[in-house]
């Protein structure tokens, strides 16, 4: 592990399953299960012109983790400046350079960095909760942030989705299922047609705390597929096999 990329309270994490290192600090922004199941939903694609941008990118780990799955250019944007730094130092740490570029920028104003409809694929992982008088946030002010809706929220998410993929290009979205109905409503309004979604259960005997979904710009209406769920952990507590894969590889 290269420790001299490391500020002061960041460590080095690994997903052995890509053979891929990301800086972390608890303090700020950390990935969680989340990025991981959103990086697999996502469908290969091997073109080596594509042009992926990952919206709230965080420390870039979504799009880190594709890197084996998906050919072309990745841009991450992110806002805060601490955490798109620690992106740009996880590029630097896997050697992906040459495919890689951080914008510390507020994805509302993404047009004046990439123009609309180029983007073959756009990921989000947004804050999930919205901002309100009865919400509880976080008293740091870095993870509020990213949990909850306070610098952008899904409709802006949606909005700059549709606006920067191309027409049938793929956006892979991930949300907790509480808010379904508000968000395919966002997505077809924005001439995002859901295609394929994903229910992520805790346990065996827990309602879904994750959904996946995938949408196609300007695709046709109707066919929707519910892919089967995954559940994440046995009722022992231990991950799934699906999940164990996920994070460490195949097991021998």
């Amino acid at each position: 592990m290269d420790n001299k990329l490391l500020k002061t309270d960041e460590r080095i994490d690994q997903l052995y399953s890509q053979d891929v290192q990301i800086i972390q600090n608890p303090h700020c922004f950390a990935f969680s299960l989340d990025a991981v199941l959103l990086a697999d939903f996502v469908r290969p694609n091997k073109k080596k012109r594509a042009r992926i941008v990952d919206l709230c990118a965080g420390n870039g780990a979504i799009g880190l983790f594709l890197h084996n799955k998906l050919g072309g250019h990745f841009t991450e944007v992110e806002l805060q400046s601490q955490i798109a730094d620690m992106a740009e130092r996880t590029i630097k740490l896997n050697h992906l350079e040459d495919r890689y570029s951080v914008l510390n920028m507020d994805i509302k104003d993404i047009y004046d960095q990439i123009p609309k409809d180029s983007a073959d694929i756009v990921l989000c992982n947004p804050p999930y909760f919205p901002d309100n008088e009865h919400s509880q946030k976080n008293p740091n002010r870095a993870l509020a942030i990213a949990r909850h809706e306070i610098k952008t929220n899904l409709t802006t998410v949606v909005d700059r989705m549709s606006g920067l993929l191309k027409m049938n290009g793929r956006g892979y979205l991930v949300h907790r299922p509480d808010r379904l109905a508000e968000i395919l409503t966002e997505l077809t309004s924005h001439r995002l047609a859901p295609k394929r979604i994903r229910f992520i259960y805790p346990k065996p005997d827990r309602e879904a705390n994750i959904v996946l979904i995938e949408v196609i710009k300007d695709g046709g209406t109707g066919g929707i597929r519910v892919v089967p769920p995954l559940i994440v952990n046995r009722p022992d507590g231990n991950y799934g096999t699906e999940v164990h894969r996920l994070l460490y590889g195949e097991q021998k």
